[in-house]
């Protein structure tokens, strides 16, 4: 059976990143007074649609400048810019922005209420990856990957478990992969690479010491680093060649949880399909060879 040919996909032409992915990504690197004036857009965007900026600052209990700052911050040419894509996206996303509201777990909420607001996250977690994802910037990675000499990985805590499914996806289509989840180890590894090597730092916060030291570290040395965080203004990301965004948002009890696994599973799923296209008579001959090689390790199925 041709495994790749099921797994081959297609880039559809996704929609642009919402306005709400947007500020949830930029709210850790937003001033106090940036922050006041994000969750009133989050809170009521139809409100702050209909609004004149000096309206706003007043609910906000912040100065003019404020609300334009925090419009740039968004790469918006002002208050005007943002008013006007807050009415272009309410018709769209009318509901999108009240099921992004339903992240909170309340102390009695029932268990399906609980299943159905994290079945909320993480769906919506997947469409907003998608939409902001770079796709010139995929390629750049894939491309950086498939032509390196060697790959570190390096993630800890719950990225960990992400990083080593890719580690061992690239190794079904023969391309060897270090992961590192110990500091002193990824930084022994890092200190090894150099030009033509890469290495990829995986962390929702972008903030993980222990991920950030060893990607600086490999690009000190030469080594080109790709940065898969979901912030783009993270110390991680402003330290990377290439940055990858995730776009999952937290729930209750769930700082960094299973949406943003899933959204960086997406991500690595691509770059791993990505690699195999890129040679793929190769990538499906060592497919089939390793399936081959475990294939005996599988109970058959009986009839009835």
């Amino acid at each position: 059976m041709d495994v790749l040919r099921i797994i081959h996909v297609s880039v559809l032409e996704s929609p642009p990143p919402s306005l709400e992915a947007r500020i949830h990504g930029l709210l850790p690197d937003l001033s106090p007074a940036q922050v006041r004036v994000a969750h009133e857009v989050l809170r009521d965007p139809a409100a702050v649609a209909s609004s004149t900026i000096g309206e706003l600052a007043a609910r906000c209990g912040t100065s003019l400048p404020s609300v334009t700052r925090f419009c740039l911050a968004l790469g918006l040419s002002g208050y005007a810019e943002l008013r006007l894509t807050l009415a272009a996206e309410s018709g769209r996303t009318s509901t999108s922005w009240e099921r992004g509201a339903g992240a909170e777990v309340g102390p009695d909420d029932s268990l399906s209420e609980v299943l159905r607001t994290l079945l909320r996250a993480d769906a919506r977690a997947l469409e907003d990856t998608v939409a902001e994802l770079d796709v010139a910037a995929l390629g750049e990675a894939v491309r950086a990957i498939s032509d390196a000499r060697r790959i570190d990985l390096y993630a800890v805590s719950g990225s960990a478990c992400v990083a080593e499914d890719l580690r061992l996806r690239l190794h079904r289509i023969g391309r060897g992969a270090n992961c590192w989840s110990d500091v002193h180890n990824a930084l022994t590894s890092a200190a090894l690479l150099g030009v033509g090597d890469v290495a990829v730092g995986i962390s929702h916060s972008g903030e993980t010491i222990e991920v950030l030291e060893p990607l600086q570290r490999a690009g000190r040395q030469g080594a080109r680093t790709i940065a898969i965080t979901n912030y783009p203004r993270s110390p991680l990301a402003r330290a990377a060649d290439v940055v990858l965004l995730t776009a999952a948002r937290d729930v209750t009890f769930r700082t960094g949880g299973l949406s943003g696994r899933h959204a960086q599973m997406l991500v690595l799923d691509a770059l791993y399909i990505g690699v195999a296209q890129r040679d793929y008579t190769l990538s499906e001959q060592a497919f089939d060879a390793t399936a081959e090689a475990v294939s005996s390790h599988r109970t058959r199925r009986t009839p009835g």
